[in-house]
């Protein structure tokens, strides 16, 4: 009895030895041969990114058989150069809006001198008292009901008269189907409005602290517009504690507010200095 129980457990442990060693040998058949010759940390390291490198491209640059992406010294080898950005440009501009579009370059064009048929144009005065209105703006106006055609609404100002004119013109009939003229409304300034008003600061006695306050920062002398950085808008007295008798007509008057800077530079402050573009006077407030 003990010699069959002996005999058996023999068997066993005999079988078992056979599995391992079958198991080894599996193992050593399916690895690469990299990875039995070089058992390094680095080596194993490298194998293990140039399969997953070989796994995810599908091959490599110049990597040895069964390591594709590999370089010779199991280092990982740089893929291609990524192809320079392209800047695709803007489809060009039509000559003509479609539908809610935004006016095109042609059309503001077309509006503004389709508004300023003369005679009564030449009748008016821009900021600088020349002939013809100060232009304020143009925008696209509403469209009718059932009427597919594009209308432009051009804003003028008139300060021979202090007016504002509002004119709607038809883009694709070419006529001015409405016009009107206003008095106390002030719309926000134009760009040649404001550059207007810095020039009358300039040009007045309290123009003075402000060529001072530039050279103190930039050692120059202040000589034009072209040196400064400037924005504002209306002065409206409503919006105003303390309105100087001189400002009294701001509003009836078209009246402006700077803010200026030098150029890539300090502030500059002037918003104390109001000028009444209608009157051509500049008055300190405050």
């Amino acid at each position: 009895m003990y010699e069959i129980a002996r005999r058996h457990l023999g068997k066993v442990v005999a079988g078992a030895a056979m599995a391992v060693t079958g198991t080894a040998v599996a193992v050593a058949i399916s690895l690469p041969g990299s990875a039995g010759a070089d058992d390094t940390p680095g080596g194993r390291g490298a194998v293990a990114a140039g399969s997953s490198a070989g796994s995810s491209a599908g091959a490599g640059t110049d990597g040895g058989p069964g390591v594709p992406g590999q370089g010779e010294n199991g280092e990982q080898a740089p893929g291609p150069a990524p192809q320079p950005a392209t800047v695709v440009p803007p489809a060009a501009e039509g000559k003509k809006g479609v539908g809610s579009d935004p006016l095109t370059d042609d059309e503001l064009a077309r509006a503004e001198s389709l508004a300023l048929t003369p005679p009564a144009a030449s009748a008016q005065q821009d900021v600088t008292g020349g002939r013809g209105p100060q232009r304020l703006g143009t925008r696209l106006a509403d469209p009718q009901p059932g009427d597919a055609s594009r209308r432009a609404e051009v804003r003028l100002y008139d300060y021979g008269r202090d007016e504002l004119i509002t004119k709607t013109v038809n883009l694709d009939t070419g006529k001015v189907e409405k016009s009107g003229s206003q008095r106390g409304v002030q719309p926000s300034a134009h760009p040649e409005e404001l550059r207007e008003a810095l020039e009358l600061i300039l040009a007045s006695p309290l123009g003075k602290g402000v060529k001072e306050d530039y050279k103190d920062a930039t050692g120059k002398e202040l000589t034009s517009t072209g040196q400064l950085w400037f924005n504002g808008d209306v002065y409206r007295t409503y919006r105003e504690a303390d309105v100087p008798a001189q400002l009294a007509r701001c509003g009836e008057h078209r009246c402006v507010r700077l803010v200026t800077k030098v150029l890539n530079g300090a502030w500059i402050d002037t918003r104390n200095l109001i000028v009444d573009l209608s009157a051509r006077t500049v008055t300190r407030v405050g």
